[in-house]
C-alpha cells in the first residue's frame, strides 16, 4: 500500500468533516464536484427519542485537477457513539446488490439516505456518478471514509461495483477505523466484486472491533498501526479511546509509517510527560529477563494463579 496516497485520501476525509463544521474545505489538487447529504442520526436511539431526521453534509465528491480520478470522501459521525451505546447492531438485507447478505441496519439506513444534493429529486451517488458532466473523463474512482464513514464507504464500494457505469465499477477503497459492516455472505460478495481495499486500523481503536464477530465480519485483512505496544514498550498517543479513534490520530500514525514526524496529533492526544514517565518505567522493567524475573519474585502476587 502507498502510505502517501493513504494520507492524501485521509486528508480529503478531513475536508468532508470541515464542510459539516461550516468551514471551507482544504482539497489541494482536487476540485469539489458535489456534496452528499444524509441522515447521519438514523439510529435506533435517535428514533426512540423522537428526533427528526437530520439531513446534513456527509461527504464530498471530488475530481483530481491533473487526472480523471474521482474521489468520494465520507466523514464519520457523532452517531457512532449512539451505535456503541445502543449495542443492538441489528441486521437487515442489503438489497442494492443481489446475494449480498445482511448488513448492520443503522449503517444501512444512513447509506440509503445518502443523496447528491437536497430535495425530492436528489440522485443516489451511483446514479449521479454516471450522469454528471465531468470536467475531465473519469478514469478511476477512489472511495475513502473514516469511522462510520468507513462502513458507508464499504457499502458504496459494493454498490458501485455492481451497479454503476463501467468507469466506476472498479473502485479503490481506503477506510480508516471502520466498524464491521456486514455478515459472512456480505463479505464474500464484497471481496468478489471489489478488488482493492485498504482497511487501516489502529490496534488500540475500539470501533473496528464492533459489531461483534459473529455475525459481523470485516472485509479484507487490516493494515495495522499501533498507538502503543507492550513489547517493545512504545506509547505514541495518550491512552484514551477518543485519541485512538479520531481521524487526526490516524493521519499522525500514517505519517510515522513514512518515517515522520510529519502530521502532529491533536494537542490533547500527544504523548505527554506522564505517559513518557510511565513508558520509561516500563522500559526499565523490561530491559532484561533478570529484571523481569526479579519483579515477579518480589511481587506479593507472585503466585500468578492466586493463593
Amino acid at each position: 500500500m502507498d502510505w502517501n496516497k493513504a494520507i492524501a485520501y485521509g486528508q480529503l476525509v478531513n475536508a468532508a468533516y470541515d464542510v459539516f463544521a461550516g468551514k471551507a474545505p482544504v482539497t489541494a489538487g482536487y476540485d469539489v464536484a458535489a456534496t452528499i447529504y444524509a441522515n447521519d442520526l438514523a439510529t435506533d436511539a435517535s428514533r426512540q427519542r423522537g428526533e427528526p431526521a437530520a439531513i446534513v453534509a456527509m461527504s464530498l465528491i471530488l475530481q483530481a485537477q491533473e487526472s480523471g480520478d474521482v474521489v468520494v470522501a465520507i466523514r464519520g459521525t457523532e452517531g457512532i457513539k449512539e451505535w456503541v451505546q445502543d449495542a443492538k447492531f441489528l441486521k437487515r438485507q442489503f438489497t442494492r446488490v443481489a446475494g449480498a447478505g445482511e448488513t448492520e441496519d443503522g449503517f444501512t439506513d444512513v447509506y440509503d439516505s445518502m443523496k447528491v444534493g437536497q430535495g425530492a429529486g436528489a440522485a443516489t451517488v451511483v446514479r449521479w456518478l454516471g450522469e454528471h458532466p465531468w470536467k475531465r473523463p473519469a478514469t478511476s474512482l477512489t472511495i475513502c471514509g473514516h469511522s462510520l464513514g468507513g462502513a458507508l464507504a464499504t457499502l458504496l464500494a459494493l454498490d458501485v461495483a455492481a451497479n454503476a457505469e463501467a468507469a466506476f465499477q472498479n473502485p479503490i477503497v481506503y477506510t480508516y477505523a471502520s466498524p464491521r459492516t456486514g455478515d459472512e455472505q456480505f463479505v464474500a460478495k464484497y471481496n468478489q466484486l471489489v478488488a482493492t481495499t485498504n482497511r487501516l486500523v489502529d490496534n488500540a481503536d475500539l470501533v473496528p472491533k464492533l459489531p461483534a464477530d459473529p455475525p459481523y465480519e470485516h472485509v479484507v485483512d487490516a493494515i495495522e498501526m499501533d498507538s502503543f505496544t507492550l513489547i517493545p514498550p512504545r506509547i505514541r498517543l495518550q491512552p484514551n479511546p477518543v485519541c485512538w479513534h479520531i481521524m487526526s490520530s490516524y493521519l499522525y500514525l500514517m505519517s510515522l509509517e513514512l518515517g515522520g514526524p510529519g502530521i502532529p496529533p491533536e494537542a490533547e492526544c500527544a504523548q505527554g510527560d506522564v505517559v513518557h514517565g510511565l513508558l520509561e518505567q516500563l522500559k526499565e522493567k523490561l530491559q532484561s529477563t533478570d529484571k523481569l524475573a526479579d519483579e515477579f519474585t518480589a511481587h506479593p502476587r507472585r503466585k500468578m494463579g492466586g493463593n
